[in-house]
């Protein structure tokens, strides 16, 4: 049998293809330089809150360690704004202001990941139920690099001038937070931001890659729960009952034509119900059936249409019943928000100095998505240009496969969603890091 020997072409192709960052703090970046000491407490605070996931507003052990990490590096820190919310300041002479966000809750999501690390969390949800807790969306991932950036740029102060703004988000699965936190003073209480910036992991993009998208990133959020009112009685008895099941059952088909039918086919726009809840037995035919939609949507415009839409649909489809009472709509305010617009005049003199640092190869252009986020409020409310980047969280081989198999390995929102924690971390730790220090400068000589 003969052995099969790679020729050095060969091997310079496959290496070619997996992004490599530096884990020689010699050999890489200077402004990187720190970060295989700072590592070592990177990685362990990522396994403790992996391990120990809070749900949306219930962040509160884990606000508690990260705001005792940031006093640790001289940061000062203000607890409990917008909730469980932290902010720590640090100055360090003349300069711009940046503002640094990292979001910290997790998921209503049963891990299935098989790690050793995963997490075993149940708790009760606001509802009083009793749910499973995983960070499904990658929110350690975030945390973890934050205080990297944090300890580097701490450490690091000859490097830059001006003000730090670190800022530790709750509530962000249910994008109501970063609101709940602005309308608690933050812009009254803390120095005003010139820049805002923030990551985002992600399975389309190996670990060691940075994805930018200049412009619109993340589309608009509505949350639409409509309620069917009905008249309840024996399932043996239809014709005696007003049927909810039956009116929210064939909401659920006619919904979707509103996409397929009426928003114009340049327009993205997404309508997904949920859930669908109705009924205590199989022999009852209820009173009332509840749908919960998550509705998205880029253009303002076509976020109008779509809510319009739905009620009516939503009203015709109890009428059609021959229900006596119009069906209950209620858009949720607490979780919805707008669009998140990357400057794109901010976006592209980052993405430059990632290029720089990191290599032309590792940091690309990305499309849109129809997922949603409420970073862009504190941009907006601040006036000023702000930019959520993403981060590669794919270990790079299995990227590789997948690719190569046309499938695609469990990403945010997955129980099976398992970043390439150490790659994915140094990644996003430079990723905050190369960003700061692009957008406060380096004084001569510092280098």
């Amino acid at each position: 049998m003969s052995r099969f020997v790679p020729s050095r072409f060969a091997l310079a192709c496959l290496f070619a293809l997996v992004p490599v960052l530096p884990s020689d703090a010699t050999a890489g970046p200077p402004e990187l330089a720190g970060l295989d000491a700072a590592y070592p407490s990177l990685d362990a605070l990522y396994l403790d809150l992996h391990r120990n996931p809070e749900l949306s507003r219930h962040e509160e052990k884990t606000a508690a360690k990260l705001a005792a990490r940031l006093r640790a590096l001289g940061f000062e820190v203000t607890e409990h704004v917008g909730g469980h919310g932290i902010v720590g300041v640090l100055r360090n002479g003349k300069g711009p202001t940046v503002l640094v966000r990292t979001d910290m809750d997790a998921l209503p999501v049963k891990e299935q990941t098989g790690l050793p690390y995963a997490s075993t969390v149940v708790t009760k949800n606001d509802a009083g139920e009793i749910v499973p807790v995983m960070h499904a969306c990658g929110h350690d991932i975030h945390m973890a690099s934050w205080i990297g950036a944090a300890t580097l740029l701490a450490n690091g102060k000859e490097r830059w001038r001006g003000t730090l703004i670190f800022v530790g988000q709750p509530a962000e699965e249910v994008v109501s937070g970063a609101q709940a936190m602005v309308d608690d003073g933050f812009l009254k209480r803390f120095p005003k931001p010139d820049f805002a910036i923030a990551i985002h992991d992600t399975q389309i993009h190996p670990s060691g890659q940075v994805g930018f998208v200049a412009g619109p990133a993340f589309a608009n959020i509505d949350s639409i729960d409509i309620t069917f009112h009905g008249k309840g009685g024996h399932g043996a008895a239809p014709h005696r009952t007003i049927d909810p099941v039956l009116m929210a059952a064939r909401a659920v088909v006619t919904l979707q034509s509103i996409v397929a039918r009426e928003v114009n086919p340049f327009d993205q726009a997404v309508v997904t119900v949920g859930t669908f809840h109705a009924g205590t037995k199989r022999n009852v035919i209820p009173d009332d059936a509840k749908l919960e939609l998550t509705v998205r949507s880029y253009k303002p415009e076509v976020r109008k249409q779509l809510v319009a839409a739905i009620a009516r649909i939503a009203k015709a489809e109890a009428a059609a019943s021959g229900a006596t009472r119009e069906p209950t709509i209620f858009v949720n305010p607490n979780e919805s928000a707008q669009a998140v617009v990357n400057d794109p005049g901010l976006t592209d003199r980052l993405a430059a100095a990632l290029r720089r640092s990191l290599g032309a190869a590792n940091v690309v252009a990305t499309d849109p998505v129809m997922g949603s986020e409420d970073f862009g409020v504190f941009g907006a409310a601040a006036g000023v240009p702000s930019v959520m980047l993403r981060v590669g969280a794919a270990e790079p081989s299995e990227f590789a496969k997948a690719k190569a198999a046309g499938t695609q390995i469990p990403g945010p929102h997955n129980a099976g969603f398992a970043p390439d924690r150490e790659r994915t971390i140094r990644t996003g730790v430079s990723t905050f890091t190369i960003s700061v220090l692009e957008l406060l400068g380096r004084p001569a000589g510092s280098l």
